[in-house]
This record gives structure tokens, sequence and C-alpha cells, in this order.
């Protein structure tokens, strides 16, 4: 693998991958959408990446991690994919999407500080995926958690979920089961897949994958 000081050029074989995918599932190219998942990589890195691969949105789980990162990286387009606290809302001004909407209290938040803002994020909510995980709507509570967050005025893209790890069949039924319900609401966005498993996330319908190891590892050597 070409390197780029420690940066893999993978990007090509992640977007072929993605292609791939979309053809064997019978749909249009173009119809995934990349989101580059930056969380534990220096904002040089980042920069390296975007000069290599050109502009992709990049995704941070930590709010901390997300505010150090803004200033260095001017015109980026950013996403948050991590859980947050009432504290943490502040750090989000900057972010167009947020992958992990969870509770009414967030969406409160949120859009009381968007006043402050000027502007504010869009949302997916993210949904339980009924394996040992801490986070998301329980499925049979999202047509309230969907009107709850819409009373706020924040706009509702679609859904997220995490599918279990390294268990494809598992994977599969989560994704087909969220892909079925934000049909049934009326959702658009599908947020589901990672390095591992999204090309089963785009056979069942995902819009955007969220990679980051097939994309971030740091490389041993440079050839």
């Amino acid at each position: 693998m070409v390197c780029l000081q420690g940066v893999p050029l993978s990007v090509p074989e992640v977007l072929a991958g993605i292609r791939a995918a979309e053809q064997a599932a019978g749909r249009p190219p173009g119809s995934v959408g990349l989101v580059a998942v930056t969380k534990g990589h220096s904002a040089e890195q980042i920069q390296q990446f975007i000069l290599s691969h050109g502009v992709f949105p990049l995704a941070e789980n930590r709010g901390q991690e997300l505010r150090d990162k803004v200033p260095l990286l001017p015109g980026a387009q950013w996403h948050f994919i991590g859980a947050f606290q009432r504290n943490k809302v502040k750090y989000l001004r900057d972010v167009t999407l947020i992958h992990s909407l969870e509770e009414r209290w967030q969406a409160e938040a949120l859009a009381e500080a968007a006043l402050k803002w000027g502007r504010a994020p869009e949302v997916l909510l993210q949904v339980h995926n009924g394996e040992a995980q801490k986070h998301g709507v329980s499925p049979g509570d999202l047509p309230q958690m969907l009107k709850d967050v819409r009373a706020t005025g924040l706009t509702v893209r679609g859904l997220m979920v995490m599918a279990p790890y390294d268990q494809p069949d598992a994977a599969t039924r989560v994704f087909q089961d969220t892909a079925r319900r934000a049909h049934d609401l009326g959702l658009g966005e599908l947020s589901m897949g990672m390095s591992d498993d999204y090309p089963q996330a785009i056979a069942a319908g995902a819009t955007l994958v969220r990679v980051g190891t097939k994309l971030f590892t740091p490389a041993t050597e440079t050839t």
C-alpha cells in the first residue's frame, strides 16, 4: 500500500467497495455517501487525508476532540456520531449532522443552543439494536421520539444504528429491520455500516457508511 506520512491511501479501495456493493444491491451509483471517521487522528493527518483524497464529511465521537479540530480544519463538514451530555452540546456548533440523538432532552438542548448559534444541526435518531448496547431509542419508541424531536423544531433526516460486532447474520437482521422502520416513518437517511460491515449495510439500504479503520489505520511501512 502506498502511504503518505503514515496515512494509508485506501480511499479508492473503500470507494470501490461501496460502488460494488451498490451495484450488487441494484442501487444507483453514488447513492451511498462515505463519512470518514477521524477520531483519534490529528488535524495534520486529517489535512493530509483531505489533500490526497478530496473532501468527505468528517465524523467525531468526542465533543472535546471535535472542539479542538474544528478551528484547525476550516471548511470541513463535520458530523457527530457519539453520545453526548448536556455540557457537551456547546461543542456541536459547527456540526451539520448528528447521527446519535437518543433522548428528548438532547433535542431540546440542541434547539435552545441553535437559537444562539443562528443555525441548527440536522439529526438522525439512533436505534437500539437489541443486542448488548447502551445507547439508542427502543424501536417501539421511535414514532413518539420522532414527534417529540420534530416538536423542538429540529429536522430529523433519518435513523442510525450500530450492528453487533463480528456477527454477520445478526448485523444483517439489524440493518434490514432499521431500514424497514425508516421506511415506515417516511425517513430517507440511513447511517448504517462501518469498516467491517458496510457492504451488508448497503445491501440493506444504507445511505451513509461510517468508515474509519480502513481509512486511517497507522501504516507499518511505506512502499
